[in-house]
């Protein structure tokens, strides 16, 4: 591959990656209690100047470290404000970084070709791109994580010679992201392969505990100035202890994510969607192939034999490929608490497992790779007819039913009724085109790469045109904006039942939309004379028992479930009873 020909396809898969996650952030509103929980603490920053601890929704200190939350400040310093699209751009340019990263190290490795899909695959599959246009921290998390483990395998093509300094300045930033974990992770996998291409156990060991202690140092450093703020102390140690060790083992002060360890299975399965759809066709053709020569392509038990006794003849990429793939998987199936993206950090080298697959179906195979041109062309084509048929009013609301149905119901109207502006009528065109080009290049040749361009161009409409309209009404913005042209200025309380102290519930959109006014009346410096307060369902009435001396109005019902709890949101106003 020449030099020329390199850096145009650096420049290609970069450009689709901004399209395909950056050109979208801003349209849909905060529709979880984790983004604006995040991003809340990055407006905490700006507005208070406390870049080490903030305090925020009222009294709670950030669950996990401050480098998202520095990078969310720091791109809305850039526009004087914090938005949607600010709170999500540091995750978008994360993905966009691991993925060409990725593409570069294997294109060097393994060839251009397979580097491509690798990265194409991986931008497109539901986890990575869902992850990539999110406030959270792992997205973040993934890309450092995948990129230091890149860095540590060419640390590895020098013997160990040196300081690995780009291997620990990604390991560091891990660590600032989401604790110890960012850097005991990389440096486990990247050692078990060190081990299985012959280093011995103890150079690798006290090697690797060096790399260890020097990433961990910004962190710590963290941790003492953390300690050391007013609201920091023993309330600070005691969640460090609560994420990082008790969460591990299971022995949280409160249940979260709580999963077997087969769950880690089924997300994989589910994250890698639509391609776990070729990767079973294609298993399904493996029955009865014949290889050059007039040998039967051996069963499975055979293969796995063949792949234990042959494992340091792999070539050391696709080792080392499929070392990260186990460990992270196998590690993540030890705590109690499991996430679909826990297991991110995977999916770039999972990828490569896939494409080197799915171009060998494309040679031996190429009926199964035409069948899932067909499949994938088919659901394009299925996806734009549904919202044809919605758009003509084909579809009315007696199809919903149970509690959800009025909910589903505005989703319905939601698209039914949104204007088309020009760029949304070529957003939903866009995968119908993108099927046919498909269908067509399959009539003449199973073509790898074409299935892939249909799925980027549903990526295209679902984050441009269809998750923007449908969110909208899940979001608790329109309410957040009926709120403040009541109250434009000051405190709101807010009040729950279920308090729990470890990891309080807060109206966190709402929240974020109001500019970090709200405060659980509880925490509250001193009880206000008067005030407004947010409740959900009947929680009011838990309140006026809590507080007497109130007298307690509805203001108005939303009839509108929370997007942080799933609560009907209510808004009151109340005020102190005159004294007799």
């Amino acid at each position: 591959m020449s030099r020329q020909t390199y850096r145009r396809s650096t420049l290609v898969l970069t450009v689709l990656c901004l399209l395909s996650v950056v050109l979208f952030l801003g349209l849909t509103p905060f529709n979880t209690r984790g983004e604006p929980r995040e991003a809340i603490v990055a407006f905490s920053m700006l507005q208070d100047g406390n870049w080490v601890l903030p305090v925020n929704n009222g009294d709670e200190i950030a669950f996990k470290p401050p480098l998202l939350h520095w990078l969310v400040a720091l791109f809305s310093s850039l526009t004087g404000h914090i938005s949607e699209f600010t709170a999500r751009l540091p995750s978008a340019l994360a993905a966009t970084a691991m993925l060409v990263a990725v593409f570069r190290f294997f294109a060097r490795r393994r060839g251009e070709r397979v580097a491509m899909l690798t990265a194409l695959l991986a931008l497109t599959t539901f986890e990575v791109h869902r992850a990539a246009m999110t406030c959270r921290v792992d997205m973040l998390l993934a890309s450092l994580t995948v990129l230091a483990l890149l860095a540590l395998y060419r640390w590895w093509e020098g013997g160990l010679r040196g300081v690995p300094w780009a291997a620990l300045a990604c390991l560091a930033g891990a660590a600032l992201t989401k604790g110890p974990v960012g850097v005991v992770l990389p440096c486990g996998a990247a050692a078990v392969f060190y081990w299985l291409h012959g280093w011995r156990f103890w150079p690798v060991c006290w090697r690797m505990a060096l790399v260890v202690l020097a990433a961990l140092v910004p962190l710590c450093l963290w941790y003492v100035a953390a300690y050391c703020e007013p609201h920091g102390g023993a309330r600070f140690l005691r969640l460090i202890y609560e994420e990082n060790v008790l969460r591990f083992t299971g022995q949280m002060s409160y249940a979260s994510h709580i999963n077997p360890w087969w769950y880690n299975v089924q997300t994989v399965l589910s994250g890698f969607l639509p391609y776990t759809l070729l990767a079973l066709i294609g298993a399904c053709s493996l029955r009865g192939l014949r290889r050059r020569g007039g040998r039967r392509f051996p069963g499975l038990r055979a293969l796995l034999r063949r792949w234990r006794d042959g494992l340091r003849a792999q070539p050391p990429a696709r080792l080392y490929a499929w070392t990260c793939v186990a460990v992270v998987f196998l590690f993540y199936c030890i705590p109690a608490s499991k996430r679909s993206v826990y297991l991110l950090p995977l999916y770039p080298f999972l990828a490569y497992g896939l494409a080197e697959f799915f171009l060998w179906i494309g040679r031996e195979r190429p009926r199964a790779l035409a069948a899932f041109g067909w499949v994938v062309g088919v659901l394009a084509f299925v996806l734009t007819l549904a919202f044809v048929a919605v758009r003509a009013g084909w579809v009315t609301d007696a199809i919903f039913q149970g509690r959800h149905a009025a909910e589903n119901a505005a989703f319905l109207h939601a698209l039914r009724d949104v204007p088309l502006s020009p760029l949304a009528q070529l957003l939903v065109v866009l995968p119908v085109v993108a099927a046919l080009v498909c269908l067509r290049r399959q009539r003449r040749g199973a073509r790898v790469f074409a299935p892939v361009g249909v799925v980027f161009a549903v990526h295209l409409a679902l984050s441009g045109f269809y998750l923007p309209t449908v969110l909208t009404v899940q979001s608790d913005r329109a309410i957040a904006e009926r709120i403040a042209a009541i109250a434009p200025r000051g405190t709101v309380y807010s009040w729950r039942t279920d308090v729990l102290e470890a990891n309080r519930l807060h109206p966190f959109t709402i929240n974020f939309y109001l500019g970090d006014r709200v405060i659980p009346i509880d925490k509250a410096p001193a009880l206000p004379q008067a005030g407004y307060l947010i409740a959900g369902n009947d929680d009011v009435e838990a309140f006026r028992s809590a507080y007497p001396q109130y007298a307690v109005r509805l203001v108005f019902d939303s009839g509108h479930r929370s997007c942080d709890d799933h609560k009907v949101v209510r808004f009151y106003a109340f005020s102190a009873a005159p004294r007799r």
